[in-house]
């Protein structure tokens, strides 16, 4: 703010004048207000004059402006951000009951932990499988179990992907694993399907892509000379329903993981869980 004032001066008392307006002060508040403001002096006498007349160019700088900025500046809006974008978390299995509880369907038993622990309703069907939606803390999520029968679980997921348009790094698919220890977890970026036919069928209707994440839980080799195909049908004794449960709570602990932190925090997660002690 700048002011450019005359000042008459008498033996007593002293006016100032300012061009924006009237200011009336005392001789002693002159005093005040130039001495509470920086400034700069112009002085000019007149002799002719009975006394003497100065003017004052007066510049008021305050010490938070400056005469060609504002005084205040009003803060930039923060930007809004941008909405979390939805994962799909599909669990691989047989529908039926009697394929309950058995090897080939930890898939399934990993969705309904999840969607227990989340408070997440599978009651709909929607594109061949058992759907849900909702959230793992601000995160949307789809939870879905095909009812195609495992070998034809791609037409469930491709489905689901092409409809919500899902970008494949936001699709973990959860399955049995016989090359992995009982009730052992391992989760990876992407990779083939490992023979696991539910995976190779996904594969074959995501044209080939095999860029998703995917959680295997181990179910081990079965006995002797049996039959893998009759292995993974088999229920689970007292004791691995116990292991299994535990790994469960743990695959709970690591899709919260993925899904809010990123594979890499994951996979630290599940690299580094031991398994239960019986």
């Amino acid at each position: 703010m700048k002011l450019a004032c005359v000042i008459s001066s008498t033996a007593s008392s002293a006016t100032v004048l300012c061009r924006r307006g009237r200011c009336l002060f005392s001789s002693s508040s002159v005093a005040k207000t130039l001495n509470s403001s920086s400034y700069r002096r112009g002085w000019m006498s007149n002799t002719a004059a009975t006394g003497s007349l100065y003017q004052i160019s007066c510049s008021m700088i305050t010490s938070t402006s400056s005469p060609d900025t504002p005084a205040l500046s009003a803060p930039l809006p923060e930007k809004p951000k941008p909405k979390p974008q939805p994962w799909l978390i599909v669990g691989l299995g047989n529908p039926g009951k009697r394929y309950a509880g058995t090897r080939h369907n930890v898939g399934f038993e990993m969705i309904d932990t999840i969607a227990d622990a989340e408070g997440i309703s599978m009651g709909s069907v929607s594109f061949k499988a058992q759907f849900g939606k909702g959230f793992i803390g601000d995160v949307p999520i789809m939870l879905a179990k095909p009812q195609t029968f495992m070998n034809a679980s791609g037409e469930s997921v491709g489905a689901i992907v092409s409809y919500y348009k899902i970008p494949l790094k936001q699709v973990l698919v959860v399955f049995d694993d016989l090359d992995l220890p009982f009730a052992k977890l391992r989760l990876l970026p992407k990779g083939g399907h490992g023979g696991h036919n539910g995976m190779r069928s996904i594969m074959n209707h995501l044209k080939g892509n095999r860029n998703f994440p995917r959680l295997r839980i181990g179910i081990g080799r079965p006995p002797g000379k049996m039959d893998p195909a009759s292995f993974v049908l088999r229920a689970f004794n007292r004791q691995e329903r116990e292991e299994l449960d535990f790994t469960l709570q743990n695959g709970l602990e690591a899709t919260r993981i993925l899904v809010l932190e990123g594979i890499d925090r994951s996979a630290t997660f599940v690299n580094s869980s031991k398994p239960l002690t019986v």
